[in-house]
């Protein structure tokens, strides 16, 4: 079973290359970059497009998987696999066609991490820090933050350590220094 990290922060906070840089010390073997990010879009495209730039050199093969993390299937068992992420595959749950509710959504969530683990030694998840704001919000962007903070929280306690990226610095949660 795969130890559990997590990196958080806002969005372009730096969190996502952080969590590159740790589990490419962490993993010498093979390692998978797992996206969940709809390509809906010019923004979304430019978007996976930075990502692809970024992480290019470092030794990832790219899978997506936009839903039912515990149905991507994968014949091969990976030194690391990294999350990319978990505020993109909480939206796909909730705002699908045929939508799933916060449970629902927790819950597969949550089954497809534990069934990642099994085919990696090291998972780290990037999630988004929601909800610090004090804005108020339509309430469907209110189910959204509240189910993204509620599998957060859920998550931190399984993790072995995590980490906030504030403007690029990383501030240990749990578990101390990242890198």
């Amino acid at each position: 079973m795969g130890e559990l990290y997590l990196f958080t922060g806002g969005s372009a906070s730096g969190k996502s290359a952080h969590a590159e840089d740790f589990l490419c010390l962490r993993a010498q073997g093979p390692k998978l970059y797992l996206a969940t990010m709809e390509p809906f879009g010019r923004e979304a495209h430019a978007r996976i497009a930075r990502h692809r730039k970024l992480r290019a050199g470092k030794g990832f093969l790219t899978g997506e998987c936009y839903r039912d993390l515990a149905g991507f299937h994968t014949d091969s068992h990976f030194d690391g696999i990294l999350l990319e992420d978990l505020g993109n595959l909480t939206a796909n749950h909730l705002f699908a066609p045929e939508p799933q509710g916060a449970e629902e959504t927790l819950k597969a969530i949550l089954a497809g991490i534990e069934t990642l683990r099994t085919r990696c030694d090291t998972l780290v998840l990037v999630t988004n820090e929601v909800g610090r704001d004090g804005l108020l919000y339509p309430p469907e962007t209110n189910l959204y933050i509240q189910t993204l903070s509620r599998l957060n929280t859920l998550l931190l306690p399984r993790c072995v350590g995590a980490w906030e990226s504030v403007c690029g610095i990383l501030i240990p949660l749990k578990g101390g220094p990242a890198i």
